[in-house]
């Protein structure tokens, strides 16, 4: 589900909360003391993270929740927003996950994603409705119980006074409806929250496996999740920014099969391994036709001797070469 909070977006002015020494059942004060993507995990600490930053490079991965991704009620903007989130810092995304609002198949693929040791953005599914799952199965996933996080719970406390005002009211801690609200910083032990600047209600970050294994849950909204994601890369992996270093070049060639470019193919990357060779086949194109779109990506300086390899060789093939295409 692609749930969070749908309390407006948050005033700029600050009040000051007192915290509320009530118990709601499984919510708690207690954040617990595991540790966190931020303060612990040995490849993000001060110092011997920095010393790591050449050859630790993190894996990025997506995790999208929600059946109405799955139905074909709502088009999905998560994936193609994180690629270029992540692409304007000079990184890439590695793989990505759908999973449906099925509490098993979550859980599943959450312990499967952070036994990875990869970077992880999730998106949807941290609200507080029924059929907002992920953060109790993010918990089942990794072994840990649900406490409510106390920072957590003074963002949303902080929120619902603001909300209370701007309506002319008077926030009443012990209403329900805010008690229920509370659950929305509910986390798993240990967790660290990911600031949401729209309306303060936070997401959540957690170490999973290996030096650099992260996850962090965001709401499916893409106006409050797009920010939240900027400011997680821009916070703890601004070390391994690496813009201009990679390269996509490609040329469309016309009147050649597959077939008859892998040996070429194959020979690229045998002779330039820092590289990756793709092809593109396409039989309707409304400018170009059928034809191939045949590239070469990777670090800059490897792609141009790749790249002008590969031309010279599709020169020799006497096949005819359409636009050069560089992104």
């Amino acid at each position: 589900m692609h749930g969070c909070c749908c309390i407006g977006p948050s005033s700029v002015h600050k009040t000051s909360i007192k915290n509320r020494s009530k118990s709601f059942g499984i919510l708690t004060t207690s954040a617990g003391n595991r540790r966190s993507p931020h303060t612990t995990a040995p490849c993000l600490e001060q110092g011997i993270f920095s010393s790591l930053t050449s050859v630790m490079t993190p894996t990025f991965a997506a995790l999208i929740v929600g059946d109405e991704i799955l139905s074909g009620k709502r088009a999905d903007k998560h994936l193609s927003q994180l690629i270029a989130l992540l692409a304007a810092r000079g990184l890439s995304l590695a793989y990505a996950n759908y999973v449906s609002d099925d509490a098993d198949r979550i859980t599943a693929t959450i312990a499967s994603m952070a036994a990875s040791g990869d970077v992880v953005f999730s998106f949807g599914g941290i609200g507080a409705t029924p059929d907002d799952r992920t953060r109790q199965c993010a918990a089942a996933a990794l072994g840990r119980e649900l406490v409510l996080h106390p920072q957590a719970k003074e963002l949303i406390t902080l929120r619902m006074v603001e909300t209370a005002a701007e309506k002319g009211e008077v926030f009443d801690g012990d209403n329900p409806d805010n008690i229920h609200r509370l659950n929305m910083g509910v986390f798993p032990v240990g967790a660290d929250i990911v600031p949401n600047s729209y309306n303060r209600i936070p997401g959540f970050s957690v170490h999973t496996s290996g030096d650099c294994g992260a996850m962090y849950f965001v709401p499916g909204f893409p106006i409050m999740a797009w920010p939240m994601v900027e400011w997680v890369l821009d916070t703890h992996y601004s070390q391994h920014f690496a813009l201009g270093s990679l390269q996509e070049r490609s040329l469309v060639v016309y009147g050649a099969m597959e077939a008859s470019l892998t040996p070429l193919m194959l020979q690229l990357e045998r002779e330039h391994p820092a590289i990756k060779v793709f092809s593109l086949p396409s039989v309707d194109h409304p400018q170009h036709g059928r034809h191939v779109e045949l590239g070469v990506k990777g670090p800059t300086a490897a792609v141009q001797l790749a790249f002008d390899g590969m031309k010279s060789a599709l020169g020799a093939m006497a096949v005819k070469i359409g636009p050069e295409l560089v992104r």
